[in-house]
Parts: structure tokens; sequence; C-alpha cells
């Protein structure tokens, strides 16, 4: 008989532990449930029907069932008075209940994140690593696992034997079972994963604390999950990458696995599909093609912007300054070095400290700023202000570094050095409901133009936050009614929010529909506190009284950096008119035209458009096609005729149609083309 190898012995040991106090747990609990009394209650639909059920007996499932067995066999999750509920799991009183398949993002959610525990079961039973996190990817599709494994590094072999691992446990049709326990009972359970004890330990006293299993694994885990794993048709493992604990270098080094499943294996055959053609438009391929942006080893998450990548970058930077005069913002310029006391003053220390990069002078202590709102707070104080002088909308395009993990570098959307249109607006709270709608008339007016599509959700308070509950109710509250009135669809991140304020996400995807945060509104009743930077304005109408003004933080763009990558996936490198870099390129004929194009483009050129010209000896043809290779707007045609009458011949990049027109007329074209943001 073969001996069975020490690691593999003593993770089945691990697991079979974990399995006898859940299951004894679970049947205490299903004891005392069978105890209660059943008494009748009323479930009501989301279209207004009341159903019958029993206390303790009726599940959502059993309503799904009683509606339609279509619904049954692709209910995920229910929504029960407001909170996330397990099918199977009984109702425990009157409620309005709501039911979600894969077609609305709750279902989905929960889908991705019930195979982040099918992969976490695989990971844990084929390599006897500690599970760490595994939730579902909320700003695209799929999920990951994190999780330590000492030595041991991941390759193509290992994410083919997990996927194996992963497919046998979607075979079984194993169920999600819940438990809930006490913090001791949580600490038990997992007391031998220190990253799991950890979690626990951080816990809220006041918390319920879930435990669920699938399977062989048992996880700690709010939930809530899918019936069982066979609703799991499709699942794949994408990669592996390496991941810290709780996102801090200086912790232990993990790794992190990405799958993706569906219910459908044709859905995860389009996925496959999309995915190699969204490839094609990846901004770092495309930045790189059309010579925009570089980055250096010397300067890892800072990127070079070439000087046709700085002529987009320049035209993002005119249309904010142009929207702030037309909206009254005024434009401030604040220190990058300030000593660490201003953002231990901020509180961003306590939350910030460890992403940013500090130094020392004169033994005092540093850091780039890694936002700019403490100066702006600063910039306020410098003088007494009055109510007559709010709103103050104060812009800054600051340069800020953040000192992120090298494993989390992502091209021009996770970077280490970005400029933010940040902005820091200042009023009076009865100013709050006017201020908040016109920031978010301004976030769609912009994106509107450059046609991108986006999702909201307003972030809530997080377990770690400042200032008093009764306050980011009212925070909350706030932005609800400004969302609602917003006329957009919208949904909460629970727990999301920043310390010092819930906020409101805009959230846009790449060409691979991987979501990333842009426009932000965040509300801010804490750092304006007098305990932090003492912020006050003179009241109207009340001599001498000072009143605290209220903080709105806000970016459009969030940073160029990353809207300069999401744009150039948006637009496949088809830059429009207004914002190219390569508007219009002049093709003469032959050489007896090159004086005149050259003349040609002095005009337009003066005219303040990005012009060339192609003097090379290549035929016109050739010189047209490598044009609308390049992605010029405009290809503009000389030849000895029109030098005669001084006239051109215009082409559009993705057209054959020719117009032949005057300079004056061209250069009007073009200003109107501008004008329109065409």
């Amino acid at each position: 008989m073969v001996a069975q190898p020490k690691e593999e012995a003593n993770m089945e040991l691990i697991i079979n532990k974990r399995i006898k106090l859940f299951e004894s747990i679970q049947a205490q609990q299903k004891a005392h449930i069978q105890s209660l009394p059943s008494e009748s209650i009323k479930i009501t639909l989301r279209d207004g029907q009341v159903k019958d059920g029993k206390k303790w007996i009726t599940s959502p499932q059993d309503i799904a069932e009683e509606i339609s067995k279509s619904l049954a066999s692709k209910a995920l999750i229910a929504e029960v008075n407001g909170a996330l509920w397990d099918m199977a799991r009984p109702l425990e009183c009157d409620c309005e209940l709501e039911i979600f398949t894969f077609e609305n993002n709750k279902g989905r959610d929960t889908f991705w994140h019930s195979s982040a525990h099918i992969l976490g079961q695989a990971l844990e039973a084929g390599y006897g690593c500690k599970l760490c996190i595994g939730p579902c990817t909320t700003k695209e599709e799929g999920f990951y696992y994190d999780a330590f494994y000492g030595d041991l590094g991941l390759n193509e072999e290992h994410v083919k034997k997990i996927e194996s691992e992963a497919e046998k446990a979607v075979k079984a049709k194993q169920c999600f079972e819940r438990i809930e326990v006490s913090r001791e009972q949580a600490l038990e359970i997992f007391s031998d994963n220190k990253f799991k004890v950890e979690i626990i330990s951080e816990l809220p006293v006041d918390k319920a604390i879930t435990v669920y299993r699938c399977g062989n694994l048992v996880d700690l885990c709010r939930g809530p999950h899918i019936p069982n794993t066979s609703f799991v048709k499709a699942f794949k493992c994408l990669k592996a990458s390496s991941a810290y604990w709780r996102g801090n270098k200086d912790r232990e080094s993990l790794q992190r696995v990405y799958g993706i499943s569906y219910p459908d294996k044709k859905l995860l055959q389009a996925y496959i599909k999309q995915q190699e053609e969204a490839k094609k438009y990846d901004h770092r391929l495309l930045g790189k093609s059309q010579e925009l942006i570089y980055c250096h080893p010397y300067s890892p998450g800072s990127w070079f912007f070439t000087p046709i990548g700085a002529r987009i970058y320049k035209k993002l930077m005119q249309f904010m300054e142009n929207e702030y005069l037309e909206r009254g913002y005024q434009e401030v310029i604040t220190p990058n070095i300030f000593k660490i006391d201003l953002f231990e003053k901020s509180k961003h220390a306590e939350h910030y400290k460890q992403n940013m990069f500090l130094f020392e002078i004169e033994k005092e202590e540093y850091g780039l700023k890694p936002m700019n709102c403490p100066g702006h707070c600063e910039e306020f104080r410098r003088r007494p202000r009055s109510y007559r002088e709010l709103p103050l909308r104060m812009a800054e395009f600051g340069v800020l570094h953040r000192n992120e993990a090298s494993g989390a570098l992502d091209g021009l959307t996770r970077v280490r050095r970005f400029v933010q249109d940040d902005s820091h607006i200042f009023c009076r709270e009865s100013q709050l409901k006017d201020e908040l709608k016109c920031v978010l008339e301004f976030i769609k007016y912009t994106y509107d133009i450059f046609g991108l599509s986006f999702d909201v959700e307003l972030s809530t308070r997080p377990e770690k936050f400042h200032g008093e509950r009764a306050t980011w109710d009212k925070a909350e509250a706030i932005l609800t009614e400004a969302l609602n009135e917003f006329g957009k669809p919208w949904q909460i991140n629970e727990g999301d929010g920043a310390f010092y304020g819930p906020k409101i996400d805009f959230g846009v995807s790449n060409a691979l529909k991987k979501k990333f945060q842009c426009a932000t509104i965040q509300l801010d009743f804490q750092l304006p506190d007098s305990e932090q930077f003492e912020l006050h304005y003179t009241a109207e109408g009340k001599e001498g009284k000072r009143e605290r003004p209220v903080m709105i933080h806000r970016a459009v763009f969030g940073s160029f950096e990353r809207f300069f990558a999401l744009l150039l996936e948006h637009y496949k490198g088809k830059w429009p008119f207004w914002l190219s870099p390569r508007q219009a390129i002049v093709c003469p004929v032959s050489e007896k035209s090159d004086a005149y194009a050259r003349q040609v483009q002095d005009r337009i050129r003066r005219a303040g458009y990005h012009v060339d010209v192609d003097t090379s000896d290549r035929s016109v043809s050739k010189k047209v096609r490598d044009a609308q290779v390049a992605q010029y707007n405009y290809i503009i045609v000389v030849g000895e005729k029109e030098a005669k009458i001084e006239q051109v011949s215009l082409r559009a990049r993705d057209t054959e149609d020719v117009t032949v027109m005057s300079i004056d007329s061209l250069l009007q074209f073009f200003k109107d083309e501008v004008e329109a943001f065409h």
C-alpha cells in the first residue's frame, strides 16, 4: 500500500474536522428551528401578488415552484425585505420577496461568487493551500480566489488540474448549506487558517458570522449562494497571478486564480470569443502601434506620453478647463510634497500610508501626495470665508503618486503616477441638492460627448469609518435622493464608501468588459470637522457666527491616464476628429505639388489643427492607404489642378467619397466638426 503524502493527510484531517464541526452546529440549529411554532405568513411579490406561507418552513424556492417550473429551474437567489437570501433558507416573517436569475446583476454576482467557492474547494483539496478570500469580480465578469501556497508556484499544468477538480464538484450537484456561528465557533472551525482567523478577529462584536459548506469545502462567508453546483454548466480557469494579503506588499505573498463560469456552455464560448476579439484593442497594444504611450523599466507604473499622445492628453485637459469656466470652477495649484502631519490631520495616513511614497528631509517625514483634498482644505482655511463665497468650487489637475504593488499595475488603468481632474466643492448644507444635481449633469454631459455608457453605484458606510452613524445616514439619504432625481438606474455597493463619507461611483467597461471606476462624487461631513481642519465660514445674518461647510469630492474623468486608456479602447484607435492627434494629412500627387502641399499644411496648422504632409516618392494611392492605416481622420489630396485653383480634394478616413473645396471652406468644416465634438 502506497503511503499518503504528509501534506495531503494533514489537509484531509483539517477538512474532516471542519465538516464535523459544521454538521454538529447545523444539527443543533435545525433542531432548534423545528421546535419553533410555525405560524402563517404573507409573502408579497414584486408584482403585488401575495402568497401564503409558513414561518420557518416556506422558502423562496417553494414560492418559485408555485409561480412556475421555469422560474424554479433558473432561480439563483432571492431578496427578502431588502436582504439577499438563499433560495433554500426558510422565511422568518411577513416579507416582500423578489427572485433573481442569471439575467439580473444580483443573480449573476451570486452565481460567480458561488463559483469562487467551487474554485476554492478545488484549490484546497488539490494543493492544501490556505484560502484567503474568493469574491466575484464585481467590476468585470467572473471571480477569483486568493490563497497562500508556501513555496509552490502555479503554472499552466496546475490550472488544468484545478479546472478538472472544479468540474467534479459541479457534476456532484453539491448543495450550498448555511449556518450561523458565534465568534468562538468560527475561530475553532478555522483555527488552522491564520488568514480566516484574522478576518474573524476584526469583525464587529455584534456582527452575525455565517459559514457555508459546499461538498468538502467549509468556508467563512456571508453568502448567499446558488442552490447547488449543478447550476454551473460551464467553468473555466483563466489565469493565475500574484497578490498580497490585504493588498499590503509587506504581508504574505499569495497567488490569485481567476475563473469564469456560466449556466450555459454557449455563453462561455461567446465570452472566450469576445475576449480574443477585444485583445486586439488593448490600450497598451494600440498605444504602442499609434506611438502614443510607453512605459520604461526605470519608472514602472509611470507612463510616458509621446508628443503625439500628449496631444490627446492636452485636448482632454482643455475640454475640462473650458467646462470649468462655464460651470464656475476656480483652478488652484498645490504642492506635490507635504509633511506627513497633513495626512495624519486628514486621517488619510491612517488609511493610505502604506500606499504612499515616503521619504525624510532634515529628519522629518514627508510624502508625495496621493490625493488633493488635504491641500484644498488648507487653501480654504488660509483666510476667513463668508457665506457669500459659497459654493466654492475648487479644482486642480494635481499630479498624484500612489505606491501600488508591482503585481497590481495594469497599463494606464492602474498606475503609480497619475493626474486627476479633481475638484472639491465647499458649500452650505442647504446648497447640497443643487450642487449634486449640477455635478451629476456635468458627468452625464461629458460621458455623452465621448459616447461612453456607464453604470452607477451608491457606495455606503464601510466597517471602518469616521464620524457619527447619524451623519452617515444623513449623507447616504442625500445621495440617494440625488440619484433618484438623476433618473438613471443605480445599485447599492454595500460598505464600499470612503472612510469619510458615502460616494457615487461611475463605472465604465474597457474592451475586455472589465469595469473601471472613473467619475466619482463623495459627500464629506468629516474633513471640514473642527477636530481636523476647522473649516468655517461666516454665516448669513448672524453677526460673528461661524458655520461649518460641507465638502463634495468630485472627479469627472477620474484620472487622465485611466480615461485615456478607456477612450483608446472605446474608439478602437479611431479617434474622433476633435480629439484626434492625427487630424489630417496632405498627400501631394507628385513632387510638382509638394510646395502647394506645404502651403496647405501651413494654413491648416496655423488654424490650430494637427496636420502632416507626405512628400515621399510613393504613389498617391499608397499614401492614402498608409494614411488610413495610421488613422488620420481626413486625407487631403492635392495635385497641379488643385494648386492652380487653390482648392483641395478631401476624403474621410473610412470612405472613398471625395469632396473638392477651397481651403477656407475646409477650415470652416474643421471648425464645425470640433465645435460639434465630431
